[in-house]
């Protein structure tokens, strides 16, 4: 998966057009299916920047933390939600307790692998999280898109982009000892982000074109104005 999407083949857009475009997307995981996608990325977005006015990169990876949901799309190869907006866990060591329907993945040959089925598995404790196979998913292919497309978000950004469906992690404490000094810096970011991410929704709809000239602005910081997805 990360061979195929790595060539940015898909499409060339701005970060606006691919909010716009998650429109379409309908995330069968989510609580809250009255709204379209980009009310969530706006009121995620809007309530931190309420609570840290100062922070204008992390109001802007609010808004694009779900974007990498497109996945789905037809034009972006149709994948099935299971294989985009699930929770992400990591490959190659012990599937924690902590993962969401632990009990199946015991069905993987992995859990019977003796290179894999240890606490480290093939990795060394306190290696970092950038050095760790994570499951595919909408997670993933946002931070590849920023990455490879020279944003100037900081690392803290990139992280709560990659990492936001890891639950294991940031919810349960899990896989900890994997990682590093900086992720576990912006681990505490991650877990700001985190609150305003799930059920931020909220019956009072952002009005999209007052906060529109905002967002451009920052997109036009931290972006370039046409990306390669």
């Amino acid at each position: 998966m990360r061979e195929e999407y790595a060539k940015l083949d898909k499409a060339e857009m701005s970060i606006w057009e691919c909010c716009e475009l998650l429109n379409e997307v309908v995330d069968e995981s989510d609580p809250d299916l009255d709204e379209p996608q980009i009310q969530h990325l706006l009121q995620s977005a809007e309530a931190i920047r309420k609570d840290y006015p100062d922070e204008d990169w992390l109001h802007l990876t609010a808004l694009i933390h779900d974007l990498g949901k497109v996945l789905t799309l037809p034009k972006f190869g149709g994948l099935p939600q299971w294989a985009v907006v699930g929770d992400t866990f990591p490959l190659g060591c012990a599937f924690d307790e902590s993962n969401v329907h632990h009990k199946y993945f015991k069905e993987n040959p992995d859990s019977n692998n003796p290179a894999y089925n240890t606490k480290n598995g093939i990795y060394t404790e306190g290696c970092g999280l950038d050095n760790v196979m994570i499951s595919w998913g909408h997670d993933d292919y946002m931070y590849l898109v920023a990455k490879e497309n020279g944003t100037t978000l900081p690392s803290a950004g990139l992280f709560i982009v990659r990492y936001h469906s890891f639950y294991p992690l940031h919810k349960e404490g899990a896989y900890a000892h994997l990682m590093n000094e900086e992720d576990k810096e912006n681990l505490k970011w991650l877990q700001v982000f985190n609150k305003y991410d799930l059920y931020s929704k909220s019956k009072v709809l952002v009005d999209v074109e007052k906060v529109k000239p905002y967002y451009l602005s920052l997109i036009e910081k931290y972006f370039p104005a046409k990306l390669r997805w």
